[in-house]
């Protein structure tokens, strides 16, 4: 697909995290909850991967929690905390430029009547710590914030909130799928209370992510899924071996420096009357643009047919401008004229056509 540009929608699967993962979709398909010699290998097979994953974001291997993907991993953060409130339910804060997945569970948790504050982000997209501040209050249970916004590549300055978190000893959660292995994380330098994570951005499979969770066997986060009480008992369901260990390998072989095709990119898109979304703090590889009128859009899509966004690609299929687009304050023209091109992270042998 030498025309694909939205790597911040999915990767590929490497090819390396597909030879890792084939002798466990194959030959060493047990059960790792099974107590057998197969099972046991499976087992450590998970173990292994949750250590390296651990390592990646300075955790403990039993705080990393598997899960189907990030969007879980939200789900569970919130929902999990929110649940430990039922009776006198309680005040979330998040902003209005989250993944759909966290704005989506908050709508559902107000429904039932808790309350959340939507903070607002500046131009660039960011979320200032002053507006954290201001939002707490007696019985805030929990704050949601990004690290990296996915359709600006905006980063947001997640230490700041933790260290507000940590002082009011509110939890602290925060959304990575843009950031981890882009990013450099630690969650205890960052007061990182639970962080979602996914392998799909990062080369490895669909369908795997992980929650952190601080102090897991002790949080008493409630589980979306009851099971055999695999994941602390905190996420039931057989293991996916394969899916875990390709997740692993897909971080292990993940490069400390990431070489997006940025100079390449810039040749091309320089010739362009075009701005920059986002402001100055934002990870290389996402770059959302806004071209200055309809003619430069039409000759830009005409002359490089690529395969991008406007907008996350869970908003593809909408004709409502982006929520981001609009909290930062475009109009739905500007929106229009406004496209989300992602670049691969590292390791791409294609040509910007």
């Amino acid at each position: 697909m030498n025309n694909y540009y939205d790597y911040a929608a999915s990767t590929p699967i490497s090819k390396y995290v597909i030879e890792v993962m084939k002798p466990w979709e194959t030959d060493n398909f047990a059960n790792p909850s099974s107590a057998h010699q197969a099972g046991r290998a499976s087992h450590n097979a998970i173990q292994q991967a949750r250590e390296l994953i651990a390592e990646k974001i300075g955790a403990l291997p039993s705080e990393i929690i598997f899960t189907s993907g990030a969007s879980e991993a939200n789900n569970l953060a919130l929902k999990g905390v929110a649940f430990k409130h039922l009776d006198s339910k309680g005040h979330i804060i998040t902003s209005e430029i989250e993944h759909k997945c966290i704005l989506n569970t908050c709508t559902f948790l107000e429904s039932i009547g808790f309350e959340v504050t939507y903070l607002a982000p500046d131009e660039n997209g960011r979320i200032s710590s002053d507006s954290v501040q201001k939002a707490l209050r007696s019985d805030t249970i929990l704050i949601s914030i990004h690290h990296v916004n996915n359709e600006l590549g905006t980063i947001q300055p997640i230490k700041e909130f933790g260290a507000i978190a940590f002082e009011y000893n509110i939890p602290f959660h925060t959304d990575a799928a843009q950031s981890f292995c882009k990013c450099d994380i630690d969650v205890d330098d960052m007061d990182i209370d639970m962080l979602s994570l996914s392998g799909h951005k990062i080369y490895g499979p669909k369908g795997v992510g992980a929650l952190y969770v601080r102090d897991a066997r002790d949080s008493e986060l409630i589980p979306l899924i009851h099971g055999g009480g695999q994941e602390a008992g905190l996420r039931g369901g057989t293991s996916p071996t394969p899916l875990i260990v390709g997740l692993a390998a897909a971080v292990e072989s993940y490069p400390t420096q990431a070489h997006p095709i940025e100079k390449q990119f810039l040749d091309v898109i320089s010739q362009f009357n075009f701005t920059r979304n986002g402001g100055n703090s934002v990870v290389p590889t996402t770059w959302s643009v806004t071209f200055q009128t309809d003619e430069e859009v039409k000759r830009f899509t005409s002359d490089y047919p690529w395969l991008i966004s406007q907008g996350s690609a869970c908003n593809a299929l909408s004709n409502v401008a982006s929520h981001v687009l609009t909290a930062i304050g475009m109009s739905e023209e500007i929106a229009r004229r406004t496209y989300r091109i992602s670049l691969p992270p590292y390791n791409s042998s294609e040509k910007l056509a």
